[in-house]
């Protein structure tokens, strides 16, 4: 199976089903606001690093959280009952997503948030499709996350913390507001895994970006 080259000017993506066994789908395009909603229709998203071409991916099988199946431990149940953080929605979008860029990822030696993405998903999040949820602590954004909405499906893209807990308890958060019938991590990690995640078919999650 070949991957396909996407044209610059006129971005046309194949079927999700025919991503190879990683989810690589299509290289090339661009990162215009109508080409990410083309996108995340169909359950495609963006990820490559500073010196490759864009690349777009759509795994065949997908990690979510249901917001009802979160898993939430007594030590991170202590944190809600204490108040410890403040929650915001799109308070500070950009912050949180230039958070996410710089803050350090153990085992990582960077980051594939770019310069590029940054100011594809400020123009995105302008628009309404990109959104954000800020943890504060005594004033300060101690973390966040942010994603993009489809219907009832938050496409998450990254989160980060400064403080223990914040950027698991900004997932928590998001989940408890039940504004959401599916929270999309995209790929799977031990950490999701322990909050809940579970892997469900491309097709399957293909259906939930569908429903309104």
């Amino acid at each position: 199976m070949n991957i396909a080259i996407l044209n610059e000017n006129n971005v046309q993506f194949p079927h999700p089903s025919n991503a190879l066994h990683d989810g690589l789908l299509a290289i090339g395009g661009n990162l215009l606001p109508a080409t990410l909603i083309a996108a995340y229709q169909q359950g495609i998203f963006p990820w490559y690093s500073e010196d490759e071409p864009i690349c777009w991916y759509a795994p065949h099988e997908r990690c979510v959280i249901f917001p009802d199946e979160i898993v939430v431990s007594k030590s991170t149940q202590q944190v809600f009952k204490k108040n410890t953080f403040r929650f915001t929605i799109n308070k500070a979008f950009t912050e949180v997503v230039k958070g996410c860029k710089f803050i350090h990822r153990k085992d990582q030696d960077g980051t594939w948030i770019n310069n590029d993405i940054v100011a594809a998903y400020e123009q995105f999040h302008q628009l309404g499709y990109a959104k954000s949820v800020e943890v504060w602590q005594d004033e300060q954004l101690v973390g966040g996350l942010y994603g993009v909405v489809v219907n009832n499906v938050f496409c998450g893209e990254s989160m980060f913390s400064k403080v223990s807990n914040a950027s698991k308890a900004a997932l928590i958060w998001l989940c408890k507001q039940q504004h959401y019938q599916l929270i999309d991590c995209q790929v799977p990690n031990e950490h999701l895994i322990s909050l809940g995640a579970t892997m469900i078919p491309q097709a399957e999650f293909l259906q939930y970006l569908q429903c309104k």
